[in-house]
C-alpha cells in the first residue's frame, strides 16, 4: 500500500483539533487534540520506560476512550500492540504475556486484580486504564516515569503531532484470537495489513467529519477494532464507547441517544431483536390477513421498516452484519421491507475484510463481493456450484502466527494463498456463499458433505428456540437446542410440554431435508452455548 495508517492518524489529529474524537457512554469525553496531548505524554512515558521500537505492549480491557488513546499511543510509536480480550482467564492471560513478550501492559482495575505480576516474565509496568495510575512497576525508573505522566498528561506541549511514521511492512499487532476450534493463536498483523483494510473501508463505507458511531463490539477483535474503531478516527468522527455487555435493550436505548451513522453488529443481536420487537407484531392473525391485501400491505411493511430503522437510532445509512451467518428468515424479511442491511465476511488474518457488498447491490444469503485489496477462489472443480475452501491472498493477509511456523505453514502455502477453512461458492458476478466451516462439516455415511449451519438456521426459525447446534453421534445426527423460556413462559407453554414440541418440529423438517441431512433427536440443553468474543459457539467443546 503506497497509503500508511499512522499518516492518516497524524492528518486526523491536525485536521480536527477541536471535534469530539472519544466518548464513554457512561460520560467523560476527548477532543482530537486532547487524544493527541495524551498520545505525545505516552510516547514520552514509553521512552522513560525504555520501551523500544517492536516491543510489544498488552492492552486488556472493556472498550472505552483510553482503552483506544493507548492503543493509538502504541502503534504510532513503533511498538507492537497485543489487544487481550477482557473475558480471558488469568491463566490465559499470563500464557500471552509470555508468548507474546510483552514488557508492558495497560490493564483494567477489575481484571487486573485476579493477574499476577510475578508470572509474567517480560512485565515491567502495568498501567490503569482508568486513571494512568501504576498498578505494577519493575522498578523506581518506570515508577517515576508513570508519576511525571500523570502530572503532565493533560499539559498540551507546543508541537504534539510529531511521531515517526512506521514502515508499512514493519509489525502493527499481535491478535490472539478465541476461535471456534480451539486454542488460540497470535496472528501477525503489519501496518500494511491494517492499512489496506482502512483504505478500503474509506472508500466503500463512506463516513465524514462529526459523524457519530457507538462502538460495542470487543475492540481486542480485529472486526470491531477496525471498523468501529480505526477507520471512523481518521476520518475525524465522534466516537462512543459502550463499555458494557451489548444486550438487546441496552444497544436499543444507546442506538437511541447516540444516533449513529454507520453500524456493525453480529447476527445474534439482530436476530434477537427480529424475534422480540418485529416477529410478535408480524405473526398476529390480524396482521397475517391485513399483510395479505395488495397496496395495504405496502404501507404495513413501510411502517415496519421505519420503527426498526428508529430501533437502531434511525440516523444509519447502513447496518454492516459479520461472524457469522444470518439467519435466512430473517434476511428475507429484512430485504422485503427493504431495511439497509449489508453482510460481510472477514477473519482475524485479514485484519479482517475478506468480501463486502453495499446494502443496495447485496444477494440474498451472500457476503458480498471480494475487497479490491485481496484475490479469492474456491478450491473446487466448478466454484459456482461445487463447495470448496475458500482461499485468499494479498495486501490483507497477515505474515504469519506468531512464534508457531508450523501453523503458519498450515495456513498460508507457498504460493502465498491464506486457507481460511471456510466452505463456500462464488457466483459468475463474483458473489460468495458461505456454507459453513470444513472443520465443522460433517461427513455423511455415504459420504455426503453436511453443514450442520444449514440446519442450524432452519431449526433457529422454531417457536421457543433461542440457539441450536447439530453434531453427530454415533453416526447420527443431533440437535442441541437451548429454549426459549420467557418466550414460552408467555405463551404459556410449560418446560415439560417443550420436547414433544421440538420433536414434532423435527420430524416436520425431515421431510424437507436430504434423508442423509435428517435429524436424529433433539437434546435440551439447560445453558447457553459458550461462544467466542465474536458470537459464534465453541463447536469444539460439544462435538
Amino acid at each position: 500500500m503506497q497509503e500508511s495508517y499512522v499518516q492518516m492518524v497524524k492528518e486526523s489529529l491536525t485536521g480536527n483539533r477541536d471535534r469530539t474524537a472519544f466518548a464513554n457512554y457512561e460520560g467523560g469525553a476527548y477532543t482530537f487534540a486532547e487524544v493527541a496531548t495524551h498520545i505525545y505524554h505516552l510516547h514520552r512515558l514509553y521512552e522513560k520506560c525504555g520501551i523500544q521500537k517492536g516491543d510489544k505492549i498488552a492492552l486488556y480491557g472493556r472498550n472505552s476512550s483510553n482503552w483506544a488513546i493507548s492503543y493509538l499511543s502504541i502503534i504510532t510509536y513503533g511498538a507492537v500492540v497485543v489487544p487481550i480480550l477482557p473475558n480471558f482467564m488469568p491463566n490465559e492471560v499470563h500464557h500471552l504475556m509470555n508468548h507474546s513478550e510483552s514488557v508492558m501492559m495497560f490493564a483494567s482495575q477489575n481484571i487486573w486484580e485476579p493477574l499476577e505480576a510475578a508470572k509474567m516474565y517480560n512485565l515491567k509496568t502495568a498501567i490503569s486504564l482508568e486513571d494512568f495510575s501504576a498498578f505494577y512497576t519493575a522498578g523506581e525508573a518506570e515508577a517515576g516515569a508513570i508519576r511525571d505522566f500523570s502530572q503532565t498528561r493533560h499539559t498540551p506541549p507546543e508541537q504534539s503531532v510529531n511521531f515517526d511514521t512506521p514502515a508499512n511492512d514493519t509489525l502493527f499487532a499481535i491478535i490472539y484470537t478465541s476461535g471456534t476450534t480451539g486454542f488460540s493463536k497470535g496472528v501477525m498483523l503489519t501496518h500494511n495489513n491494517i492499512t489496506a483494510n482502512i483504505v478500503y473501508a474509506r472508500t466503500h463505507m463512506p463516513l465524514v467529519p462529526g459523524d457519530r458511531i457507538l462502538s460495542f463490539l470487543p475492540l481486542a477483535h480485529a472486526y470491531g477494532c477496525a471498523i468501529e474503531f480505526l477507520y471512523p478516527f481518521t476520518l475525524g468522527c465522534h466516537i462512543t464507547f459502550l463499555g458494557k455487555t451489548p444486550t438487546p435493550q441496552v444497544l436499543i436505548k444507546a442506538f437511541g441517544e447516540i444516533r449513529p451513522r454507520l453500524i456493525l453488529s453480529v447476527p445474534l443481536i439482530i436476530e434477537k431483536i427480529y424475534r422480540k420487537q418485529v416477529k410478535p407484531i408480524i405473526t398476529q392473525p390480524k396482521m397475517k390477513l391485513i399483510l395479505g391485501v395488495p397496496l395495504v400491505d405496502k404501507l404495513i411493511l413501510k411502517k415496519i421498516n421505519q420503527k426498526l430503522m428508529n430501533v437502531f437510532g434511525g440516523n444509519f445509512h447502513e447496518l454492516v452484519i459479520g461472524g457469522a451467518a444470518l439467519n435466512e428468515e430473517v434476511q428475507l424479511f429484512l430485504r422485503k421491507i427493504k431495511f439497509p442491511f449489508t453482510i460481510g465476511y472477514g477473519m482475524t488474518e485479514c485484519g479482517p475484510l475478506i468480501s463486502y457488498a453495499p446494502w443496495h447491490e447485496a444477494r440474498l444469503s451472500s457476503a458480498g463481493r471480494v475487497v479490491d485489496t485481496l484475490e479469492m477462489k474456491v478450491d473446487s472443480q466448478d466454484p459456482a456450484h461445487e463447495v470448496g475452501e475458500i482461499m485468499v491472498k494479498g495486501e490483507n493477509v497477515m505474515t504469519g502466527y506468531y512464534k508457531n511456523e508450523e501453523a503458519t505453514r498450515e495456513s498460508i502455502d507457498a504460493d502465498g494463498w491464506l486457507h481460511t477453512g471456510d466452505l463456500g461458492t462464488i457466483d459468475a458476478d463474483g458473489f460468495l456463499y458461505i456454507k459453513g466451516r470444513s472443520k465443522s462439516m460433517i461427513l455423511g455415511s455415504s459420504g455426503q458433505n453436511i453443514y450442520p449451519e444449514e440446519i442450524e438456521s432452519l431449526i433457529n426459525n422454531w417457536p421457543y428456540v433461542s440457539e441450536s447446534l447439530v453434531v453427530e453421534r454415533k453416526s447420527t445426527l443431533v440437535a442441541l437446542i437451548y429454549p426459549d423460556l420467557e418466550a414460552a413462559d408467555k405463551d404459556k407453554i410449560s418446560e415439560s410440554e417443550l420436547p414433544h414440541l421440538f420433536d414434532t418440529y423435527r420430524q416436520e423438517m425431515n421431510k424437507s431435508l436430504a434423508s442423509y441431512m435428517s435429524v436424529n433427536r433433539i437434546e435440551i440443553f439447560p445453558n447457553e452455548f459458550e461462544k467466542t468474543p465474536k458470537r459464534s459457539i465453541k463447536r469444539f467443546l460439544y462435538a
